[in-house]
């Protein structure tokens, strides 16, 4: 069962995969604004901002090529009254080619404090269900055999777990989305392929350059079994609390603008470009990506917004 694109894309993306060495055969959703949407790839971030956050993003990636990912997301996660037990919800929607992916999961997080300067450790867990549903008839087969073009649906369940330690001014994170083996669509070989664990590991610094400028690099880490390891290096700054800017860099994949405007202390607006930096450039037109959160300021009574 084959999903044909047209010949030429199709030969350049293999091209592209044997001379960057870079998976193009994506399994998970990624995403460039990852350092604001962390509940989406380690549990337990869940109910770290302090109040009831809502987080939405849509993902349009490599524009002009047919097939390619489009991801959306929405996820929400608050503590309880402790503080220590923080409780999640997440949705994802992810489209290649003939086949739409989607990921339900509930997420828990206990927190323990491991310093008296107000570091914390936090113990993330979350567990769904993953629907894979096919449709063959968008694409053109090498095997012509009904019985080899049939729709797939699919349920499998997710479980997976995660480490989260922060202080005030940095994070380090490491985390397992799913342990469990199951089938998604490799658009690579364009066919169904056993999913294989994924191990995050993300962190992240604020410095205090002035009163009114923040300095945030960021990373993030993706190691998946027989895979190149996937390097995503960030760095935002944020002025007078209102205005995000930074630039991204996935290796030898792309390279990334990203503006952010915190409209009021409930709601911040991302956007994110990717520029595509091998030679894919050739046949779209970047990648797009943009965000929404939302967070209910008199639950967690911040006065001001957190940089992560």
């Amino acid at each position: 069962m084959i999903y044909k694109l047209q010949i030429e894309k199709v030969l350049l993306i293999v091209f592209a995969v044997f001379t960057v060495g870079s998976s193009l055969a994506q399994q998970d959703p990624q995403y460039t604004q990852y350092m604001y949407n962390t509940m989406s790839i380690n549990p337990g971030y869940t109910g770290q901002r302090d109040t009831l956050s809502v987080v939405a993003l849509y993902r349009t990636q490599w524009v002009g090529i047919d097939g390619a990912p489009k991801t959306q997301t929405l996820g929400a996660h608050m503590p309880l009254k402790n503080k220590k037990i923080g409780l999640g919800l997440s949705i994802v929607n992810d489209k290649l080619g003939p086949a739409t992916e989607t990921f339900f999961n509930g997420n828990f997080s206990y927190t323990i404090n491991v310093s008296e300067n107000n570091t914390k450790l936090s113990f993330g867990v979350n567990g769904g269900f993953h629907l894979l549903n096919t449709d063959w008839s968008k694409g053109r087969f090498k095997n012509p055999d009904v019985a080899f073009n049939e729709n797939v649906n699919l349920v499998s369940p997710i479980i997976g777990a995660g480490l989260y330690l922060r202080s005030e001014k940095w994070y380090l994170g490491l985390s397992v989305p799913n342990f469990i083996t199951t089938n998604h669509y490799d658009d690579y070989q364009e066919s169904l392929a056993t999913e294989r664990l994924h191990y995050y590991f993300i962190g992240g610094y604020v410095f205090d350059l002035s009163k009114s400028t923040k300095f945030k690099p960021a990373l993030l880490v993706k190691a998946v079994s027989g895979s190149p390891i996937i390097a995503d290096v960030s760095a935002n700054f944020l002025f007078n609390k209102k205005i995000t800017l930074g630039l991204a860099y996935r290796w030898d994949d792309s390279l990334a603008g990203i503006v952010g405007f915190q409209i009021s202390n409930e709601i911040y607006l991302g956007y994110a470009y990717d520029y595509t930096t091998t030679n894919l450039n050739n046949y779209n037109s970047g990648t797009h990506e943009i965000m929404l959160r939302y967070e209910l300021q008199s639950l967690g009574k911040l006065l001001s917004p957190r940089f992560f």
